[in-house]
């Protein structure tokens, strides 16, 4: 079995050694497309491969990826990020997958390592994604009667580990992306509903909210969205009303939510409002909910360190010093959960 490496990049020299040393002992061949690199970028990428090309960058990832795809010749393609590398351990692992993988597995998903909590939209430290993918599929009839073609693919959960080195997350490059597919009439699929609200509650500020509201506003009252999407919209949606003072806005969608079934998102938001409006005592009433007595609906950092420090400063703000330095503890001591 060989495995072509796919990567796509864009200013990554201080980055991208690390991330190709780790992968010269598994790739056959190793192909980088640059999207405007203005740095050393594809000097220091010489150094690893002559497989070298430029694609001008057109606000589409999946563009650039299948680009990457269309210039690989090996077996099976591994795709890979700049902030990525993989250990000794795991390279052993990697060359032992090499040898034995089987031809009908089509998707080999290795484990994600986060390693940066503040920096990703993902809300576990370590999470299965596929990363190795069969170049050319193969399709063969299956049942022994009303035999029908196999469509899924056959996946391979592996034990390899990809480290995740995170530096700081791109949620502004990735909103303002969102913005423009939308502008395209692009339909954001139910995997891009949830990414986009995670960057927001990540990262969005008061602007980005604003401008993401429409769409938002319009999921809630879609149909054909699941009651998980919709969800996700209210919590936007409250959040988005809190920041910008519409009090009527921001009402009407936490007591939808509250109603059906709270999430720690909204619990929180409540609690936050009640604190701006220096209620302190009802604010800890629904900080407390958001931490202990909810579940995450878009991200865990809702249940963890935002809330918690919160809950410090609203028993700070009320007078029980002890309190306030056993959530500052708990907000410093939080880790984002191991799994999902």
């Amino acid at each position: 079995m060989t495995i072509s490496v796919c990567m796509i990049v864009k200013n990554e020299e201080k980055r991208l050694a690390a991330c190709l040393d780790s992968l010269v002992p598994i790739a056959d061949e190793i192909i980088v497309v640059d999207t405007g690199s203005t740095d050393g970028t594809k000097e220091l990428a010489a150094r690893y491969t002559d497989r070298i090309y430029d694609f001008p960058w057109i606000d589409d990832f999946a563009a650039a990826r299948n680009f990457a795809f269309s210039k690989a010749a090996m077996d099976y393609i591994y795709t890979a990020d700049a902030d990525e590398t993989i250990d000794r351990a795991n390279i052993e692992r990697f060359r032992l997958l090499k040898r034995f993988l089987t031809p009908e597995i089509e998707i080999v998903q290795m484990h994600y390592l986060n390693l940066g909590e503040q920096n990703t939209v993902y809300n576990a430290k370590r999470e299965l994604r596929p990363k190795l993918y069969k170049r050319v599929r193969t399709f063969e009839w299956v049942n022994p009667i009303h035999e029908t073609v196999r469509l899924d693919p056959v996946v391979y959960n592996s034990d390899i580990e990809i480290r995740h080195n995170a530096e700081g997350h791109h949620a502004k490059r990735d909103l303002a992306a969102f913005r423009k597919a939308l502008d395209k009439g692009v339909r954001l699929d139910r995997t891009l509903h949830s990414m986009y609200a995670k960057e927001l509650f990540i990262a969005g500020d008061e602007d980005d909210l604003r401008e993401a509201m429409p769409f938002f506003a319009e999921s809630v009252n879609d149909p054909s969205r699941s009651e998980d999407e919709r969800r996700e919209a209210r919590c936007v949606l409250a959040r988005a009303y809190r920041l910008t003072g519409d009090t009527a806005g921001f009402v009407r969608f936490a007591l939808r939510e509250v109603i059906a079934s709270p999430c720690s998102e909204m619990c929180a938001e409540i609690g936050r409002y009640f604190r701006d409006s220096g209620d302190y005592a009802e604010a800890l009433c629904w900080l407390n909910d958001a931490a202990f007595e909810t579940e995450a609906v878009i991200s865990v950092f809702s249940q963890g360190t935002e809330t918690l420090s919160l809950l410090a400063e609203c028993y700070e703000k009320t007078g029980d010093a002890d309190k306030a330095t056993e959530y500052r503890r708990m907000a410093d001591e939080w880790e984002m959960p191991e799994t999902v």
